[in-house]
């Protein structure tokens, strides 16, 4: 049973390994990491928009506070985002 465990496991820390190392090359990788990073700004980014408005929008009378801090909130985040996605999947 150990070695059904032990052959379990190497094969499985070798197919991690080889997924981690496994880059789209060229162009095509140019576009999945750029699409990606792009994405990991924007959608927070747009999710605070859209949840500040919302916010803004149950209080009485005209205001902007929460959009605008949701906003500078999501730019923080999406920028986090980034930055983490560059440093574990760089190279």
């Amino acid at each position: 049973m150990n070695g059904d465990d032990d052959r379990l496991r190497d094969s499985l820390t070798r197919q991690v390994r080889r997924l981690r190392e496994a880059r789209p090359a060229g162009l095509l990788g140019l576009l999945v990491t750029g699409g990606t990073a792009g994405l990991l700004l924007a959608v927070p980014l747009v999710a605070g928009a859209y949840l500040g408005r919302w916010l803004d929008e149950q209080s009485a009378g005209y205001s902007v506070r929460w959009t605008v801090n949701l906003i500078l909130l999501g730019l923080a985040v999406g920028v986090g985002n980034v930055v983490w996605f560059f440093r574990t999947h760089g190279k």
